[in-house]
């Protein structure tokens, strides 16, 4: 095999070398595209979820008033229950 038939194949294995390296860059590039979305949609996500939970918080301090304000009720009926049996005795 002659010294110009080395270099050749040389040449055409560097070439086919390059293809695989720019198919691997441009698949790399697109998984990097990907990660990038899917960060920014986690972000909006964990937006999402800080929102949500503050609303939950909020709800549960205003059960906690309204059941106090319940028990608060019920103790006036009581005491009117309670009255209307002294006034009925």
């Amino acid at each position: 095999m002659s010294a110009l038939q080395r270099l050749q194949e040389k040449i055409e294995q560097w070439k086919q070398d390059h293809e695989e390296i720019k198919r691997q860059n441009a698949d790399l590039k697109s998984q990097l595209t990907g990660i990038a979305g899917a960060q920014e949609a986690q972000q909006l996500l964990k937006v999402e979820l800080e929102s949500k939970n503050n609303l939950c918080t909020t709800h549960e301090e205003t059960i906690v008033t309204l059941r106090q304000e319940l028990n608060e009720k019920d103790e006036e009926i009581e005491k009117i229950i309670a009255q209307v049996e002294t006034l009925l005795a």
